[in-house]
């Protein structure tokens, strides 16, 4: 039987056992065993279920269930691990490889430690016992949609036993990718402030080569490899801020999807003869001014060639991940800087705090962009 506070004390005056003091002291005890009755009853009401899931649908149509409530996750591939590093680095029990020093210099230390599991595409290394010890909730795949998209993700659940979706993440699908990232995190605040950024970053871009017109486009060439004749070709994944922001003289017949390019000749150069040349990290740059082959092109004479920034990832796209947004940004004052009035320095400020928690220095900045002014060849 439930007996108020105010019954018990009419009891006790029937009774003559009350004075002044007995009612404060019965009127706090009885408070206070009913505060913590209240208390334990609502905690054990919205205490989350750990085993609950949810019905969620990827880019590929995939139903997949997944935990209602992800604290642990792991990217199938490079591309995914960059994505999420931006959203939700604190989720992660796992890498897909090891962070390299130059990645060290932009990424907290608490991140060096964890786990390297692989990946499924690219290298196809994903180390299944490591995942299986590290035990995450959720597998999520990033970027453009693979034709065996529907049969790998499949494939990997079958695998590990663990839910594993894909999301589609080309540059004009990122911030459509964040918002389905947030809603299957719990943190569509954060996946919104990205999408934001990535819509804005488009548009923006987008206003500039509207100013410049087809016409006005730059001849860019991008080249690769230790000779530099590994170029990345028009309409590969690769080339997505380069077919965007220039016209990108490399049109071949076979476009390749590797990272490494496609190979051409020093005479299939000297035809395209492009006004620009953009040297990928690690390749011929600092020679090219030397190279009597190299000095017949119109780029290399009138100093018109650049190294791409680096770190703590090429910042046009290798892999082809949210490093392209810092990559457009740069590549479009680059080549228009009557159009594109803004200081990249603020601008990469901006996106290092964003994507990789950082806050990017002058002299980080300086040391990034330091072979992306023209030199004049001698």
């Amino acid at each position: 039987m439930l007996v108020t506070s105010k019954g018990v004390l009419n009891i006790l005056r029937e009774r003559g056992e009350v004075n002044e003091k007995k009612i404060l002291w019965l009127l706090l005890a009885v408070c206070l065993v009913m505060t913590m009755a209240t208390a334990c009853s609502n905690a054990g009401a919205s205490a989350p279920n750990e085993n609950a899931t949810t019905s969620f649908t990827d880019t590929t149509g995939r139903t997949v269930e997944v935990p209602t409530n992800i604290t642990k996750i792991v990217p199938s591939g490079s591309l995914a691990q960059m994505a999420l590093f931006a959203l939700a680095p604190e989720k992660f029990v796992g890498i897909t490889s090891a962070w390299t020093d130059l990645n060290k210099q932009y990424i907290d230390t608490k991140y060096y430690e964890l786990p390297v599991l692989g990946q499924f595409y690219g290298m196809k290394n994903l180390n299944l016992e490591e995942i299986a010890r590290v035990n995450p909730q959720i597998i999520i795949d990033i970027g453009d949609a693979k034709k065996t998209v529907v049969e790998d993700m499949d494939a990997i659940q079958t695998q590990v036993g663990i839910p594993a979706v894909h999301i589609e993440g080309t540059m004009d699908k990122m911030a459509e990718a964040y918002r389905t990232l947030g809603k299957l995190l719990n943190m569509e605040k954060d996946g919104e402030t990205l999408a934001k950024y990535c819509e804005k970053t488009n548009s923006d871009t987008q206003a500039i080569m509207d100013k410049v017109g087809e016409a006005g486009k730059v001849k860019v060439v991008y080249c690769m490899g230790d000779n530099g004749l590994n170029v990345i070709a028009k309409g590969s994944i690769h080339a997505e801020v380069i077919d965007k922001v220039s016209n990108n003289m490399a049109v071949l017949d076979s476009v390749s999807s590797m990272g490494t390019g496609d190979t051409v000749s020093m005479e299939q150069l000297l035809l395209w003869d492009p006004d620009v040349i953009i040297f990928a990290p690690g390749s011929i740059y600092s020679t090219v001014v030397a190279d009597p082959a190299w000095q017949q092109l119109t780029a290399i004479k009138n100093g018109k060639y650049y190294e791409v920034p680096n770190g703590p990832y090429n910042w046009m796209g290798f892999p082809p991940s949210v490093n392209r947004y810092m990559g457009e940004i740069w590549m479009t004052q680059l080549l228009y800087p009557d159009q594109a009035k803004y200081n990249v320095y603020d601008k990469a400020k901006e996106y290092y705090k964003l994507f990789y928690h950082s806050d990017l220095t002058q002299d980080q900045y300086n040391a990034l962009v330091a072979n992306s002014i023209a030199k004049t060849a001698k």
